[in-house]
């Protein structure tokens, strides 16, 4: 017997009804991690002890101290960048999403990206801090010079792409080991950003902080994501509803397509069968359809009543009155009986 749930089409099915919500626990984290976003803010545009220890690890030059891996680290931030990661995770989840019957995956990472972009993006031209290598003087915060490094986009992304695939984590188990490998990378990836030099440690800080809350704040987005998911899944239907297969109508023997009759076709005799011989009757010759006369075939000669082709022949029948070329001239002219005699 089959259930409600085989009745319905798969892409119908609410594969995954439970949707996470804002609880207590999340706020108050999302709140920490606010005041923690600030104070690092504060502390950067403040020139305090946040851009004193920038300049410590600046000065103490890591990549020259251990250069030996330089190189694996070089490769290894790619992990931390937004086009690769991207592809790479939208290839997991679209796969994700065939499998499930739910396009959740997919606007989740959609919109947490579009959150990431909007955040950073904005606090990186606002605040317009230079990197280490670009630094003007020592101990300044280099603020609104022109710079886009803080905070970090490599860290904040780092956070957001892979801690979307503990969000959407269906079991405990997996939602617990995807967010360890998501910390342990992020914290990688920004750790290597101040390697490398190319980020002061308040921005990977800034960065933590901003990737963080873009994680912690997508419950809020769950009643517009499934709005979304709900209109372009009808859309979907409807598409395919209206899609007809074109079945083309049996054309009858002896119709011409492509010529439309008109009212001087529907004047016209209709086309009668003539024989081998003449047209019946004499007269005009009828006319077929198309308005084009019908002529009585002719008789064709077989190959054999046609004269043969010589190098030296016609094909053209021989005449009467006509002297063939091998008959010797006549009297009158003389021609042939002189040659002969003088070739004697």
């Amino acid at each position: 017997m089959r259930t409600n749930d085989e009745l319905v089409p798969a892409e119908e099915r609410p594969t995954d009804p439970v949707r996470p919500r804002m609880t207590r626990t999340r706020l108050g984290i999302f709140v920490a991690t606010s005041v923690v976003y600030v104070a690092i803010v504060v502390g950067v545009l403040t020139t305090s002890w946040p851009v004193r220890f920038d300049w410590q690890v600046m000065l103490f030059r890591p990549y020259k101290q251990w250069p030996e891996i330089h190189t694996f680290l070089d490769y290894f931030v790619v992990l931390g960048q937004r086009g690769p990661t991207a592809v790479a995770v939208a290839a997991w989840l679209g796969w994700c999403t065939h499998k499930q019957k739910t396009l959740r995956p997919l606007l989740v990472l959609g919109t947490s990206l579009l959150l990431l972009n909007a955040t950073v993006g904005a606090a990186k031209i606002g605040m317009g801090r230079l990197g280490p290598h670009y630094a003007t003087s020592i101990g300044s915060n280099e603020m609104f010079a022109g710079g886009d490094i803080f905070p970090s986009g490599h860290t904040a992304n780092a956070v957001v792409t892979w801690g979307v695939l503990a969000y959407l984590a269906t079991t405990s188990h997996a939602r617990r080991i995807a967010s360890v490998i998501a910390a342990l990378l992020a914290l990688g990836v920004g750790m290597t950003t101040v390697y490398l030099g190319t980020h002061w440690m308040s921005d990977v800080t800034l960065g933590w902080t901003a990737g963080l809350m873009v994680l912690l704040v997508l419950p809020w987005f769950e009643p517009l994501m499934a709005r979304a998911e709900a209109a372009l899944l009808a859309l979907w239907r409807r598409l395919r509803e209206r899609r007809v297969t074109f079945v083309p109508a049996p054309v009858p023997a002896g119709v011409v397509l492509g010529a439309p009759r008109t009212a001087v076709d529907d004047e016209l005799p209709a086309r009668e069968p003539v024989g081998a011989g003449s047209r019946p009757g004499g007269g005009t010759p009828p006319r077929v359809a198309d308005g084009r006369p019908h002529l009585s075939p002719r008789t064709h000669t077989i190959r054999s009543e046609r004269t043969p082709v010589t190098p030296t022949g016609s094909r053209r029948p021989p005449h009467a009155d006509r002297v063939p070329r091998t008959a010797p001239l006549g009297p009158a002219t003389g021609r042939g009986r002189t040659a002969g005699t003088a070739g004697g």
